[in-house]
């Protein structure tokens, strides 16, 4: 006999405006706990030290995630000219300076540069794995840490505005795995200077934006009321950029016990199969045999 899940079964997304100075995952776990929720997991890590949007997957829109982390992201930026620190925004230790201040114009002639692909190296005190250790593990240990060049996606690169002399605010958007504060970093070297993020703001992951964003705070507000249920968006809203197949009754009950259907059916990598508005699939077509490969139960 399967062991009941605890917890309420809550299933969607939900849009958290992050505030300063908590982990993504303390997020989660406030959220839980508020919502009472049997699973709930999150859309895209963002540093303590920022600001944004952070979605939450509950219940079946966990199984959704990984379709929000490689979406799209846009991000707004201050970067201060003059010091580097060790963890490349306001958190580490100062270990340069420079006199230099790059002016309005020096600073739009170089971005150009920065769009495309192209080489980044990840922070030291980033999660990335190096044999299995933690970057920012190895790195508060004081022990030597290589990091890897990697490619990555920059579609568009602005400056906003010269706040003064010291500081910059830029926006980006980005492709997946990008770090604002290795761009930031390489932005003053660029320049001739050294810089970190002293302001990082995520303003869009894939479809969702600030507009649908409620706060860390608000969720406990509206938690025991129907305003929670209406703040919270459809799995699918992660699955809009996949073709969808309507599915009749009887063969929505044949893909929830893993069946395969016969279908006149180009074939695609990934469908996603829907019953009166609602994803039920996740699927495979090939030859005309749609497979799903990630079922719904909600």
């Amino acid at each position: 006999m399967a062991r009941k899940k605890k917890g309420i079964p809550i299933h969607g997304w939900l849009i958290i405006d992050k505030p300063l100075e908590i982990s993504s995952n303390n997020v989660v776990g406030k959220v839980r706990w508020l919502t009472k929720a049997q699973k709930v997991g999150h859309g895209g890590t963002l540093d303590p030290l920022a600001t944004g949007i952070l979605p939450l997957a509950f219940g079946e829109a966990t199984k959704t995630v990984s379709y929000a982390m490689d979406g799209a992201k846009t991000y707004r930026f201050e970067v201060t000219w003059g010091e580097s620190r060790t963890t490349d925004d306001g958190e580490g230790e100062v270990n340069a300076t420079s006199d230099h201040r790059p002016s309005r114009e020096n600073i739009e002639a170089i971005l150009p540069s920065f769009l495309g692909e192209i080489e980044q190296i990840p922070p030291k005190y980033s999660a990335i794995k190096i044999n299995g250790q933690r970057a920012y593990k190895l790195a508060r240990a004081d022990e030597e840490v290589e990091m890897a060049a990697r490619t990555v996606q920059i579609d568009r690169l602005e400056l906003v505005e010269c706040v003064d002399a010291n500081r910059a605010v830029f926006e980006v958007d980005c492709g997946k795995g990008t770090y604002v504060r290795s761009l930031g970093r390489d932005i003053a070297l660029k320049l001739g200077t050294v810089g970190y993020i002293s302001v990082l703001r995520r303003t869009k992951v894939g479809p969702f934006d600030e507009t649908g964003a409620i706060s860390l705070d608000s969720v406990e507000e509206i938690v025991h009321s129907d305003a929670l249920f209406e703040s919270l968006l459809p799995i699918e809203t992660v699955l809009d950029d996949i073709l969808a197949l309507a599915l009749s009754e009887e063969e929505t009950l044949k893909i929830r016990n893993g069946m395969s259907l016969k279908k006149d059916q180009p074939d695609a990598e990934t469908m996603r199969l829907m019953f009166v508005g609602k994803v039920v699939a996740l699927a495979k077509v090939e030859d005309g045999i749609v497979q799903p490969f990630r079922v719904f139960n909600y």
